[in-house]
């Protein structure tokens, strides 16, 4: 278990030093996905805080989705931090998927935060 969390971090390490070349101070849309639910929220690195944020497990999510653990519930949430970024006045962001694989849930929230307006 031990190695496979040095290999995640070490996945995210390298992402993030990655990103930080390419960004040039734009915000960035982090993903963290869990086995029941998505989470996903705008950081602004120069300041050090989170601008928007959002997540499956919010009321206002559970109300219209099966399950958090879905591709339907990351597009959704994909399009409801886009939503809190564009009323915060952030529309370009670096897309930072963590550990994660662009596939599945990480790729469904990536085009549901693209529909919401979020360029990246």
């Amino acid at each position: 278990m031990a190695d496979k969390l040095a290999l995640q971090a070490r996945r995210r390490r390298r992402l993030r030093y990655q990103l930080k070349q390419k960004s040039g101070g734009r915000a960035r849309l982090s993903v963290f996905r869990s086995g029941q639910h998505i989470y996903a929220q705008i950081i602004v690195d120069a300041e050090g805080r989170t601008v928007a944020a959002a997540s499956s497990q919010e009321k206002v999510m559970r109300e219209g989705l099966k399950t958090g653990a879905d591709k339907d519930a990351a597009t959704a949430v994909g399009k409801l931090v886009a939503e809190r970024a564009l009323a915060a006045g952030i529309t370009e962001v670096v897309f930072d998927r963590g550990p994660y694989l662009y596939h599945g849930r990480v790729k469904a929230l990536a085009d549901g935060a693209r529909e919401g307006g979020l360029s990246f």
